[in-house]
């Protein structure tokens, strides 16, 4: 049972942040029903921060996810509901949830969508990168 969980730490190499580039007011059960509507077999991400700073649940993290080209098997997506203008609320839980899956995944690189693959995508209009070393989360 150890030996499994070390395998599937060791498998995650990336933690990615995303953002919805849609209203304010969605939910995971909303991104759920619109990652259906594209094909998928559900909500792509793990987890889902909404405006007033809830964590919501995706997919279970041992699941593959659906949120970045040719990386899924290999990475964790949390998505911040909205398209730019973040709450305060929404970047502390978002700290939260990279502080705790950097103790369960300690090799993972955290980086923004368009920082992880080749991509025209801005998301998720920020620089995840020098964010996470300002609050010295590595």
């Amino acid at each position: 049972m150890i030996e499994n969980k070390v395998l599937f730490q060791n498998k995650i190499k990336f933690i990615v942040v995303h953002c919805s580039d849609t209203s304010d007011d969605l939910t995971a059960i909303d991104i759920h029903k619109m990652h259906l509507n594209f094909g998928w077999d559900g909500i792509g991400y793990h987890k889902i921060i909404c405006k007033n700073g809830n964590i919501e649940n995706g997919r279970p993290e041992f699941w593959v996810g659906a949120h970045v080209f040719s990386k899924n098997n290999k990475s964790l997506g949390v998505c911040l509901i909205g398209k730019n203008n973040f709450t305060k609320k929404q970047y502390l839980s978002l700290e939260k949830v990279l502080i705790n899956w950097k103790k369960k995944y300690p090799n993972a690189i955290i980086k923004g969508h368009r920082d992880v693959t080749e991509t025209k995508k801005t998301c998720p209009n920020f620089d995840v990168i020098k964010w996470c070393q300002d609050r010295e989360i590595s």
